[in-house]
Parts: C-alpha cells; structure tokens; sequence
C-alpha cells in the first residue's frame, strides 16, 4: 500500500509566472524511484503565511495526503514564511528530519546551517520543508525518503516498531 504527496512549490516569482518551477519535477524525479509514493497535486503557491497555512490544512485534512513536501521559503530573506506557516499547521514537531536534512547538506556546504526547514505531524500527515534549489533537494531527498516512508508506516499504524 502506497503513500500520497502532495507538493506545495512555494514562490513569488514562480506564482507569477516569472520563473519556472525547477524544484517541484527534481522532487518528483526522486520520489520515482521510491515505489510507494504517488504524487496527488502540486500546487505553486507565493510567499504568503496564511496562504500556506490554508493549503498545508487542506492537503492533511481535506485531500489526506500522507505527505506534504513544501519547497522554497525556508531561507533569511524577509518573505520567506515557510518554517512559520508549517509550524502553525503541525500539532507535532519531528525535529529529526530537519537535522538530518542539515546534516547531509552541510557536508557538501556550510550555508546548510542557514537553513530555517521545519518538519511536522498533522493528523496523519507528515509535513516536510524542503529547500528551494533543486540541488539540494537532489542531496536531501534520496537521503531522508526510507526514513521517511518508515515514519509514516510507524504513523499510519502499518508498523510498530523503530527497533531493526
């Protein structure tokens, strides 16, 4: 049994038609080769909290995708509101996933550590940041994905068990 994502490209430039979104095809690039995930939606979607905060609700309540993956916003620049919407959406913070993020990052730049990425439970949903360039999200994404699928398996109550 498989899991659905939903992918939330977040952008000012990209929503305005001004910039392709590269972001959104490198995450599905990689969730290809991972037989369990099926992208339900992709949506792009500009820099604006409350605009996130309502898609990220929909997603985890309404559509009931397994997994968000947003892309984008998660930097210093004064728009980037990323970390902040996902944080008032999630009713659990899974730290781990952001630290393992960084960790693998910084091992190829130490502009890892300006990453502001949050990762979180709602629901049944698991909410994930990722970076905005298609690089990283290359170098991340195929690191944290078993990981990840584990964790929706011990959430979704298809195994109980974290011990190997």
């Amino acid at each position: 049994m498989g899991y659905t994502v939903g992918i939330i490209t977040v952008s000012d430039k990209g929503y305005a038609g001004v910039r392709k979104d590269l972001s959104c095809p490198a995450i599905e690039e990689i969730l290809t080769q991972f037989n369990s995930f099926t992208i339900g939606k992709t949506v792009i979607l500009p820099d604006d909290r409350d605009i996130l905060i309502g898609m990220m609700r929909k997603m985890a309540d309404e559509d009931h995708f397994d997994l968000i993956l947003t892309t984008g916003g998660t930097g210093f620049g004064k728009r980037d509101v990323t970390p902040e919407a996902t944080l008032e959406v999630i009713e659990r913070r899974t730290p781990g996933v952001p630290e393992a993020m960084r960790h693998v990052s910084l091992e190829i730049t130490s502009r890892a550590m300006l990453s502001r990425a949050e990762a979180g439970i709602r629901g049944n949903s698991l909410i994930v940041n990722l970076p905005g360039s298609p690089k990283s999200i290359m170098e991340i994404l195929g690191y944290i994905m078993p990981s990840i699928e584990h964790g929706l398996d011990i959430l979704q109550g298809k195994d109980a068990e974290c011990a190997r």
